[in-house]
């Protein structure tokens, strides 16, 4: 069996790196384990801890077999510490030092920038449950809550994923780093968490699926980056973290799905032609296109913030460390070593927002960025199917990558969707129409009532294609006490 494909399921914490041989470490992640049971009880799914829910847990990072499901409570979730299997004689694919054999321990020059990205991944995961731990009691389905909680316990199980990074090649600085990570709280004014995008409300299961699709994207092409990192223990993490990280973006693109297939079927039914006839389409009790059109632009907007400046120092120094890679640098066919390289950056001058060549180095925020992008479109594009298949010509896009945004080169400009600078009043004019607005928020809230039936779905929202697991429609995923 190859390293690292068993998984120790006697102790406390399951894992696949050899826990029982190192008895320092064990101890200081049982340590860590009451503290991050009490976050989980006061910060993970708010009514819900004690339900049994019908999960999947990893049971081995066999791609074949590396997952079962059951019903479990979520404090009892089994979160495990799992690495992909280890690459024999695996080399540093890009930077300085490419081609040398891939760093099995920390190496001291870059310490600490090692522990500063992982200490940022590790922090979004807690975050993303905070911002989630109340939608559980307006969910559309049960299906949905438990696709909630899916996403809640391995959102958890990849801050046990950094933290064993933390604990184990960090020594002092990094058990203060692991318990930093609970004490941080999304939205807090005291001790906030460190990415702008994880301390926003996430108030409504529109925004959740518009979360997962496009926030969890991020975590993707983050993790995609991070996999290909000249530290090994760092790679073989993420390679298993982007195995559980799809279903996350499954939840957001099939939601939204849904949302848009009911829509359009409830217009079909009442013989609505135009669906920007917002105030018509609302008084079926679904949500109109226009609205997710508004949505869209708010969350996409808010992701590309997520990569930074275009133009980064870090990044460069991450790359050329051999750190942190490119979206798939294992696939990519130039030299992997960008000295000379160019990549075309966005910037606005004298009121234009234009295309310049910099150094391919300093622009990987801006390449990672765009692969994300490209990759977002195609989500939108199987979401156009639908409402074109329907019979409508409305479009949902993607909004201009300079609109609403609050980091890098355009930052706090007023430029529109469509890319136009405009002035201040102009913006504050069309504002409303672009990013959803106060009337968005309460229609959308109004919709949020649980629906706790087995096989019963909310109005706004059609049924999924399959069930979870191949399980029937009317499948009991959750648990209810009545």
């Amino acid at each position: 069996m190859p390293d690292g494909m068993m998984v120790d399921y006697d102790g406390l914490i399951p894992n696949n790196v050899g826990l029982n041989q190192d008895a320092r470490l064990r101890k200081a992640l049982e340590t860590w384990h009451p503290g991050y049971i009490d976050w989980w009880k006061q910060m993970g799914p708010e009514g819900f801890q004690e339900n049994l829910v019908y999960l999947r847990t990893a049971v081995g990072v066999d791609p074949k077999g590396w997952a079962k499901f059951d019903y479990v409570r979520m404090p009892e979730y089994k979160w495990g510490i799992l690495l992909a299997p280890a690459v024999e004689d695996r080399r540093i694919g890009f930077g300085a030092q490419k081609g040398e054999p891939a760093w099995q321990d920390v190496p001291g020059e870059y310490r600490a920038m090692l522990r500063r990205i992982i200490v940022i991944q590790g922090d979004t995961e807690p975050a993303s449950v905070e911002q989630q731990r109340h939608l559980g009691a307006t969910a559309p389905s049960l299906y949905d809550m438990r696709n909630l909680f899916q996403v809640n316990v391995e959102e958890g199980r990849h801050l046990w994923a950094m933290v064993y990074l933390l604990q184990k090649y960090f020594g002092r600085d990094g058990r203060e780093e692991a318990e930093d990570l609970l004490r941080r709280r999304s939205g807090s004014q005291d001790s906030p968490r460190m990415l702008g995008a994880f301390n926003e409300a996430t108030p409504d299961w529109l925004s959740f699926y518009m979360f997962t699709f496009f926030t969890d994207r991020d975590g993707k092409m983050q993790l995609e980056a991070l996999a290909q990192s000249g530290f090994d223990p760092l790679s073989r993490t993420c390679r298993f973290m982007l195995t559980e990280e799809a279903h996350h973006m499954f939840v957001g693109e099939t939601g939204v799905a849904r949302i848009i297939e009911r829509t359009c079927q409830a217009m079909r039914a009442a013989g609505i032609e135009d669906p920007g006839d917002s105030e018509r389409v609302r008084a079926l009790g679904v949500i109109d296109l226009p609205a997710v059109q508004r949505k869209m632009n708010l969350h996409f907007s808010l992701t590309l913030d997520l990569f930074g400046a275009e133009i980064s120092t870090n990044a460069a120094n991450l790359f050329n460390a051999g750190l942190k890679g490119r979206y798939r640098e294992d696939k990519l066919t130039d030299d992997h070593v960008l000295r000379d390289a160019t990549y075309p950056v966005l910037r606005c001058i004298d009121g234009a927002i234009v295309s310049e060549a910099a150094p391919a180095l300093s622009a990987l925020n801006m390449r990672l960025r765009d692969d994300y992008v490209a990759d977002c479109q195609g989500g939108v594009g199987r979401w156009n199917k639908i409402i074109e298949k329907a019979g409508y010509d409305f479009r949902l896009t993607l909004p201009h990558v300079a609109f609403n945004r609050h980091i890098g080169e355009f930052t706090a400009l007023p430029v529109d969707t469509e890319g136009r600078v405009l002035d201040a009043a102009n913006w504050a004019a069309r504002r409303d129409a672009m990013l959803p607005n106060a009337d968005d928020a309460a229609y959308v809230a109004s919709l949020m009532r649980p629906v706790s039936a087995r096989g019963a779905y909310a109005n706004w929202i059609a049924p999924p294609k399959v069930g979870i697991d191949n399980k029937p429609g009317d499948f009991e995923y959750v648990r209810i006490e009545e």
